[in-house]
């Protein structure tokens, strides 16, 4: 069977698979600074199975694709400031507790008012 011929998530599947006990490849893994030379590493550890993944393949499909985001330490997804999510979830409540801490109570602030759909 050609393994070329696979759909791309199966050709990573068995690169993954293939790297599970591989001690050079996983230390020259260990040993990238950054994703993109985990990419590098990757790429050619494809072409010598003859898997003939792509790089942008690689950098899309998981679990690489998490592999080369946590490498470069880089959130999937970011909302607002270029914050990750988990950092911008972090921050709720911490409004309010700062008021608390100056006198500050939930007085100073209107209360909302919930209508209701009926």
């Amino acid at each position: 069977m050609d393994l070329r011929s696979m759909p791309v998530s199966q050709r990573v599947k068995a690169l993954v698979q293939a790297l599970n006990g591989a001690k050079r490849t996983n230390e020259a893994l260990a040993r990238c600074s950054d994703g993109e030379q985990m990419l590098d590493v990757l790429l050619d550890a494809s072409a010598k199975l003859g898997l003939g993944l792509s790089r942008e393949q690689l950098a899309n499909t998981p679990p690489i694709r998490d592999w080369v985001w946590w490498k470069n330490k880089e959130a999937l997804l970011t909302i607002g400031d270029n914050k990750p999510r988990y950092q911008q979830d972090g921050d709720q409540g911490k409004e309010s507790g700062q008021g608390k801490e100056r006198g500050e109570g939930a007085a100073d602030k209107p209360r909302r008012r919930f209508l209701g759909l009926f």
